[in-house]
């Protein structure tokens, strides 16, 4: 966590408030002029600006909640070091251990050779080293031999100072490595205490984020309402058109007919759906906004009601689990979602949420990347089954064929 985590927190939090009552505040719907047919109905300003600037907070609260899940994932790293660097000292407190064990057989054996040897002496009066000196055939032999009693005793004390000396060592190192072991469980300690921050940290900002969203979600809704009446109102006017067009030719021409070419205005589907709520949704599909960046899952949602089809909410990884069952394209059809549950082509949403848009025919996917994209299916697979892969279905597993 940085330095000012704590004041860019509260500094969120009184934004979040502040959005709020700005939400809160009645807002006039004022509509621009009906916009041409080929151009989608659109909300007022200002609703638009509210929503932008929500997003904008939601998005900087995002990168704070990334900002905070990267510094996590490098402590919890660290933290991993520190446990494989006790469990290694912990290896060498075992092994020098060991040693002083075996130190102090060896000591306690040496010592208790020296101690039969002493007592069988004792017993025999003594007369064994006695013996020794006393069956000596000269004074030269005398002398060697009383040299070589005294230089056994030499070596059983040498050996057992040597024994002695190395049992020693072997105690500091482990004073030593037992030090170091505190220190680093101490240290294990503090990166704990600092990740379960950390996490209360991530909670907190997780929390705005949450408010932040369902601020967004409302002003979507609002934006959603101004769009459809604005849409509704160019409809009326359309059809008041069409039908003073049709009088006027009627007026003008008598006994004539006319048939239709097929044609379609830009901007609106062709007829590429084989029942009538399949093509429901393609129309949807090219007459529904985008709800904004990262709302995919939403904009399938709007997609579907406003098809009349029903509302199915959840991410796109929700819709992907629960849904999306084939990656056979000989089972692909017109009107089914076509998703992912997690690639890496847009970051940490991606990651997270997944991508979901819907197949209209043609070999084509509709989806709402910030504004409503067309793509070909291999071009959409290509980009989004990085990860889990792209597989498609029925949403709400109703099938519209």
């Amino acid at each position: 966590m940085s330095p000012n985590s704590d004041s860019i927190l509260s500094q969120e939090l009184s934004r979040r408030t502040a959005l709020k009552a700005l939400f809160g505040a009645a807002s006039a719907a004022v509509l621009f002029g009906l916009p041409a047919r080929a151009h989608a109905a659109e909300a007022s300003k200002e609703t638009t600006d509210k929503l932008n600037a929500a997003q904008a907070q939601l998005d900087e609260v995002q990168a704070q909640l990334g900002s905070i899940a990267n510094e996590y994932a490098a402590l919890a790293n660290k933290n991993a070091q520190t446990l494989n660097d006790i469990e290694n000292v912990q290896g060498k407190i075992d092994d020098t251990q060991a040693q002083i064990d075996e130190k102090k057989a060896e000591l306690k054996k040496k010592r208790n050779d020296l101690s039969d040897r002493v007592a069988a002496s004792y017993k025999s009066g003594g007369t064994n080293i006695l013996s020794l000196l006393l069956a000596s055939g000269s004074f030269e032999e005398l002398v060697a031999n009383a040299h070589y009693v005294e230089k056994i005793n030499k070596s059983d004390r040498d050996a057992i100072e040597d024994i002695q000396t190395i049992q020693a060592e072997l105690d500091a190192q482990k004073t030593e490595l037992e030090a170091q072991k505190a220190d680093l469980e101490k240290l294990k300690d503090q990166q704990t205490a600092q990740m379960q921050d950390m996490q209360a940290k991530q909670q907190e900002v997780q929390t705005v984020l949450n408010g932040l969203s369902d601020d967004v979600k409302e002003l979507m809704a609002q934006r959603d309402s101004e769009i459809l009446a604005a849409a509704q109102a160019e409809e009326a006017a359309r059809k008041a058109a069409a039908a003073a067009a049709a009088a006027n030719k009627n007026n003008s021409y008598s006994g004539g007919s006319s048939s239709g070419g097929g044609s379609y205005a830009p901007g609106t589907p062709q007829q590429n759906a084989g029942s009538g709520k399949q093509q429901a949704v393609v129309n949807a599909c090219y007459s529904t906004p985008s709800p904004g960046q990262n709302w995919c899952a939403a904009w399938v949602t709007n997609v579907f009601r406003n098809a009349g089809v029903g509302y199915f909410g959840g991410n796109a990884c929700d819709m992907f689990n629960a849904w999306c069952y084939s990656s056979d394209r000989s089972a692909l059809q017109v009107g089914m979602i076509v998703a992912d549950s997690s690639h890496s082509g847009t970051g940490m949403p991606g990651l997270i949420y997944g991508h979901v848009g819907i197949y209209v025919g043609g070999g084509i996917v509709m989806s709402n990347e910030g504004a409503i994209t067309s793509k070909s299916l291999d071009s959409f697979i290509s980009f989004y089954g990085t990860g889990s892969g792209v597989r498609w279905g029925w949403l709400g597993g109703i099938a519209l064929s």
